[in-house]
């Protein structure tokens, strides 16, 4: 079987199930997407994106949604089944 990068609409486990994440720890904390775009350095545009799984995040947006939280990176992605 040959793995292929899923079409543009279709959104991949993963990234639905990080997005889920950043929302969870955002409400969390009270915070709104504004609140977490301001503190990462990013967009409220990118947050929605990744919390609804609409992107694959970078590393980058990995690391500055941790910093912006104030955990480590992998508390961001442990949750996260890789499909096989």
């Amino acid at each position: 079987m040959i793995n292929r990068m899923p079409r543009s609409r279709e959104k991949m486990p993963e990234a639905i199930a990080f997005g889920a994440g950043v929302r969870e720890r955002r409400k969390a904390k009270g915070w709104t997407q504004e609140r977490l775009a301001e503190e990462a350095g990013v967009s409220a545009l990118q947050v929605g994106f990744v919390e609804r799984g609409e992107n694959s995040p970078k590393l980058q947006m990995i690391l500055r949604v941790a910093r912006a939280f104030r955990v480590r990176p992998g508390e961001l992605i442990d949750h996260i089944k890789v499909r096989r």
